[in-house]
């Protein structure tokens, strides 16, 4: 028996397991609902729903596993059929996984589960009906007719049925036996070759008694219809996988057989005999021959030249053969590692970090050369752990931008428009933390574009466009900052139009004087919109606002391009990771303050600016560069310095130069959060233990910046 934290976790690996199998079926039907015939994702999208069931199986989620059997059996019969699902049943089906995404949430929650019962009937009897329309349709007339297998060639049986049979390994539980079922088959026929199917046995340490691991592939002669076999297994519908190839069954249906087998068999015979084009005996004949005689070849030619199987047999059991061998080698090179486990890592780190700045400012404290240079030598390996340990919490980006996938074609059903999502810089990596946070503003850029950005069919044809509109989500890194973009090819925004809105809003005064790239930032205004009715994805006035003060959060800044006509882009700037940076240490008075090193770019001398003011501006390569004084800017007392220093940073395309007493160097730094207190401090974005056990407060960059440019913004703008 389970203990209670033990069956709490296998819960918690059930939902999160579940969560990625919705994601793959869903990313599987939306590849089909883009035009892409591939059996594979049908095939995949049958493991995906019926590994999901199995599961749910296991924590007797009943109204879940009938649920989710209602879609296994639709999608089987539209795989078995070679029909291709039409849009309609797409969205159907991508309805019902809502349902079972639903259900996961609520059990993740602690809620009890819900009835499905009704769902289930609602939901796809209106599917149920056109599937069975659609696949009654007589097939389009062929150019040539598919090649067939004769039973005759593979076993000794004229004209038999095969059957493909794989138990659940709950089988014995619910008192099933499978030798049972063999037994049955031979009171409506004869079972001619039976092979059993044993690669999922375990390691006698792993092997459980209660357990079952095995498969049948059969050939059955009976004169019986292929409703009288499905009645044997009737009991075991729902713990068992069942194929049944007819006696006239083309070659192809063995074919699509093979690939969707669960076995990751390596041996070429192994999977021929699985796939019921080969028995066993004809394979130890193969092979007999093969080494009585090296010149004849490799097994495959051997079995095609005396005419045991076909050569497209042959040719597809070798890609199977390659396939098998990848995903062994791609689950050898990977663990599953909780991200608990991984926070608690960076939080190690972070203080081993901390632990080595102490050393070193002790050691210098000392003078003492050999304690220095091996403290050195423990800051080189503590730094390549720190970016190590931070490496295993990247993740890419591109799974992010595949989620709106789903998005982007559901709101276009329901505006109307055509829209192409096309993703590029999926490669990307950032903090896992980041990306997850990130999801939420990223998702009302993308509703504010598919809603106000794109125009209809209609307006893009009239306009000299393609019907199709096209979002672009796409992600790089620059300058030690990775860069989110959302763009489209849409009608841009209307700079006059916004001025308006922000005038009647009371945002602006009427004679304010505002160029177009000032009246864009008016949008991330509380409360602004320019939509004329509120829509499902948009146009309530309360999502710009929340996107950028969630960036902010994230110690990232914002930025918009847009161009009348031609569409807009919106650019997010982050930083890689939240827990530990490179930062450049200095003081103000006896203060010490951290900036970002990636948004260092060099260090002047401060000679020639008035230390009284608080704000000024210094000529740099022939351009202003705005100047704030930071022992003004926060009130900081303290001893004065005799040379001051100005270290200029930039972030995006702004510069802004910070007048400080000391430059004491680069160092690494550990990310704390400031407490709620301290929640509404301005041009402050963290804080950091140093190594003599002061507490270091970390530069807002975008944020003081931001500051710089709402001063250059003319008073009477009435920004307030």
């Amino acid at each position: 028996m389970f203990s209670q934290e033990q069956w709490g976790q296998l819960l918690a690996n059930f939902i999160e397991e579940g969560r990625e199998l919705i994601r793959q079926a869903e990313s599987a039907l939306l590849a089909l609902d883009d035009g892409e015939q591939d059996p594979d994702l049908i095939n995949g999208l049958f493991r995906a729903v019926h590994t999901l069931k199995g599961s749910a199986g296991l924590f007797s989620l009943d109204e879940f596993v009938a649920f989710a059997h209602h879609q296994e059996n639709l999608i089987m019969r539209v795989r078995d059929s070679s029909a291709v699902l039409s849009r309609e049943q797409i969205s159907v089906l991508l309805q019902g996984l809502d349902i079972l995404s639903g259900e996961l949430e609520r059990l993740a929650s602690g809620d009890e589960p819900t009835e499905l019962t009704k769902c289930f009937s609602e939901q796809f009897a209106c599917l149920q009906a056109s599937v069975d329309e659609y696949i009654s349709e007589p097939p389009a007339i062929l150019e040539s007719e598919p090649a067939k297998i004769d039973r005759e060639c593979y076993s000794n049986a004229a004209a038999s049925w095969h059957i493909s049979l794989r138990f659940d390994s709950s089988l014995f539980e619910y008192g099933f036996d499978p030798a049972s079922f063999i037994r049955y088959l031979g009171k409506i026929g004869e079972v001619v070759h039976l092979q059993v199917i044993h690669q999922h046995l375990p390691m006698w340490r792993d092997f459980q008694a209660e357990s079952c691991y095995l498969g049948l592939e059969l050939d059955l002669v009976t004169d019986a219809t292929k409703e009288d076999i499905e009645e044997v297994f009737e009991f075991i519908r729902e713990l068992s996988t069942l194929r049944i190839l007819p006696p006239d069954s083309q070659l192809q249906d063995y074919l699509q057989l093979m690939m969707s087998l669960p076995e990751e068999q390596e041996l070429l015979g192994e999977i021929l005999i699985a796939s019921g084009l080969l028995t066993a005996n004809e394979l130890e004949a193969g092979l007999a021959k093969q080494n009585s005689n090296p010149e004849v070849g490799k097994l495959g030619e051997v079995l095609v030249n005396e005419g045991v199987v076909p050569a497209e047999a042959v040719a597809q059991a070798l890609i199977k053969q390659q396939v098998n061998r990848e995903k062994k080698h791609s689950d050898s090179s990977f663990i599953k590692v909780s991200a608990s486990k991984l926070d608690e890592l960076i939080n190690l780190v972070g203080e081993l970090v901390i632990a080595a700045a102490g050393g070193e400012m002790l050691a210098r404290s000392k003078a003492d050369s050999e304690m220095l240079a091996s403290v050195s030598a423990i800051n080189r390996h503590v730094e390549q752990i720190r970016e190590s340990a931070l490496r295993l919490r990247m993740v890419e980006i591109g799974e992010t931008f595949l989620r709106f996938q789903r998005l982007v074609r559901d709101a276009g059903q329901e505006l109307g428009k055509s829209i192409a999502l096309k993703i590029e810089g999926a490669e990307t990596e950032l903090d896992k933390s980041v990306v997850e946070r990130i999801s939420e503003p990223l998702t009302h850029l993308v509703r504010n574009a598919l809603d106000h950005g794109l125009e209809t069919p209609d307006e893009r044809v009239a306009k000299g466009k393609p019907a199709q509109g096209t979002l672009t989500l796409n992600a790089y890194h620059e300058s030690g900052s990775i860069v989110i973009e959302v763009q489209d090819d849409g009608r841009g925004l209307d700079a006059e139009r916004i001025r308006q809105k922000a005038f009647q809003k009371g945002l602006i005064s009427a004679d304010t004087v505002l160029d177009d790239n000032a009246a864009y930032q008016l949008i991330f205004e509380p409360g602004f919109s320019t939509a004329e009715a509120v829509s499902n994805l948009s146009g309530r006035g309360v999502g710009m606002d929340v996107v950028r003060r969630n960036v902010e959060a994230l110690r990232g800044s914002i930025e918009l391009d847009s161009q009348p006509g031609q569409g807009c882009c919106i650019r997010i700037r982050l930083p890689l990771t939240l827990a530990i940076i490179d930062g450049f240490l200095v003081n103000v008075g006896n203060t010490p303050l951290v900036i970002p090193l990636d948004m260092v770019t060099e260090c002047l001398d401060a000679a020639g600016i008035s230390s009284q003011h608080k704000y000024s501006y210094r000529e740099l390569r022939g351009h202003p560069l705005p100047v704030i004084n930071l022992r003004h800017h926060f009130s900081i007392n303290g001893p004065t310095s005799k040379r001051e220093n100005i270290v200029v940073v930039s972030h995006g395309r702004q510069q802004l130069g910070l007048i400080v007493d000391q430059l004491l160097g680069e160092q690494q730094i550990v990310i704390k959060p400031l407490g709620q207190l301290f929640t509404q401090l301005k041009d402050i974005s963290g804080s950091s233990i140093l190594g003599s056990g002061q507490v270091a407060l970390i530069l807002d960059i975008p944020g003081m910046l931001q500051h710089v440019h709402e001063m250059s913004v003319p008073a009477q703008c009435g920004l307030g």
